[in-house]
């Protein structure tokens, strides 16, 4: 087992939930981050450090972070510039770039080093594309759309040529959506709407999506950290139960107890609806299929998903109506 972990983007959605099982199977963990969380465990020790000032950072404020990981085993990198639903930037994709990239780098660069071990970076299923007519797999050639997903790619790129120069070990993981408890965005918009009942005019839609539940997620993101057949290895994951948008309002609808409220709307009406206030992103999600072959994964390491879909929608809704989002 892996004595000490580095983990960034510990306090959001993904890290938390990847921290406290860490923690819970004997590794030690570090956090990377801004400031100061009460949101972590106390056994987690917390180094201050922003990506964005990886960037300016002196010489000895870098030397410093260097020291700090000598006795790193792993970086687990969560951190990111993530999808910005009010883009206010003058220039996105130069932003995504400074952080999910150049940042990226500068610290995957001082672990090196620093004499870590290995480096898992988390990337997104958007390298592959938008969306397919097969499951798409890691022997396929990228197509990164929009600047989170092209930052990305520059970024799994730049960190498999640091790894052949250092010798330093790199896993990357490109998951689709992922949900469960306290999963933010759009997946947590879903959950409100579909729990106060609302009327959706999803109810014909015939589409195929892959999405990773947040413990199927993490399992794999540990199961990376020792196995040795995942180094400098691109793994697609998915929770292996592909369904539709109305699917998977229904099972939403059912983990609350309650009956999905589905209007049959013509999808044709809505992608032209979409492309009028120009939603065209956000219809592609909700119409267009994207599926995921995460059999490389359970092939070459081994593994497979740790909970069903059903499950982990039953925990992500009692999760939401313990927090009283529902009021």
């Amino acid at each position: 087992m892996t004595n000490s972990a580095l983990v960034t983007g510990a306090t959001g959605f993904i890290g938390n939930a990847l921290v406290n099982h860490l923690i819970k199977t004997g590794h030690k963990v570090i956090s990377l981050s801004r400031k100061l969380s009460n949101l972590l465990p106390t056994e987690v020790e917390q180094l201050i450090c922003s990506m964005e000032s990886l960037l300016d950072d002196t010489q000895s404020s870098r030397k410093q972070l260097k020291h700090q990981l000598q006795n790193i085993d792993v970086v687990i990198h969560l951190a990111a510039r993530v999808h910005v639903m009010q883009e206010k930037a003058e220039n996105p994709l130069h932003e995504f770039r400074q952080v999910d990239r150049d940042a990226m780098l500068v610290l995957a660069k001082i672990a090196a080093e620093a004499g870590v071990k290995r480096f898992i970076f988390l990337s997104s299923i958007g390298v592959n594309g938008n969306c397919n007519i097969k499951p798409f797999s890691e022997s396929d050639r990228p197509s990164p759309q929009e600047p989170y997903a092209i930052s990305k790619y520059e970024a799994e790129d730049a960190l498999l040529v640091l790894a052949k120069k250092t010798g330093m070990e790199v896993v990357i993981i490109r998951p689709p959506l992922v949900y469960g408890p306290n999963a933010p965005g759009n997946f947590g918009s879903l959950m409100k709407w579909v729990n106060k009942g609302i009327p959706l005019p999803f109810g014909a839609i015939d589409n195929q999506r892959s999405l990773v539940a947040l413990d199927n997620l993490v399992n794999l993101i540990i199961h990376c950290i020792d196995h040795p057949k995942a180094a400098n290895e691109i793994f697609l994951i998915s929770d292996g139960e592909d369904v539709s948008t109305t699917e998977l309002l229904q099972k939403v609808a059912k983990a609350f107890g309650k009956k999905a409220r589905l209007v049959p709307v013509p999808v044709g009406l809505m992608e032209f609806m979409a492309k009028l206030v120009g939603k065209t992103d956000v219809a592609n999600r909700l119409f267009a299929s994207l599926q995921v072959d995460s059999s490389k994964a359970r092939e070459l390491l081994g593994w497979k998903p740790v909970i069903s879909m059903d499950e982990q929608l039953r925990k992500t809704a009692q999760a939401y109506l313990k927090k009283g989002f529902s009021q």
